[in-house]
């Protein structure tokens, strides 16, 4: 059993920076691929960005591409989600998730993904 707690989110105006943690229990953590989620008000959950167990591979929606970067400290169980030029339509609430092995194989899907968190929410106001 994995439990995931994020954090780091809050209110920003456009154009400006987050940067979401994400803390996993266990000692497994190195073996798992990670992935962000988020949920606009009024809207299904979507996929962000994942990375692989190690570290090596990652990969955004287009809408993110460019502006959020996924990290991972292995030794500190911990994956991040750098977020820059914000804008309001990434306000939403943002999850992590966590896929046994090395990648998902749809990476999108949330049925790929068998750990959640919470959810922090992320306000971009304009």
């Amino acid at each position: 059993q994995v439990q995931l707690v994020e954090s780091g989110g809050g209110l920003v105006q456009a154009g400006g920076s987050l940067r979401l943690s994400c803390t996993a229990s266990g000692r497994t953590f190195s073996t798992y691929a990670m992935g962000w989620f988020r949920q606009a008000p009024g809207k299904e959950r979507e996929f962000a960005a994942v990375i692989s167990f190690n570290g090596r591979s990652t990969y955004y929606r287009d809408s993110v591409k460019g502006r959020f970067i996924i990290s991972r400290d292995n030794a500190k169980n911990t994956v991040f989600l750098q977020m820059n030029s914000l804008k309001p339509e990434d306000t939403a609430v943002y999850y992590c998730a966590a896929a046994k092995g090395p990648w998902p194989r749809n990476m999108l899907s949330e049925s790929e993904y068998d750990y959640w968190g919470q959810g922090t929410q992320v306000t971009v106001s304009s």
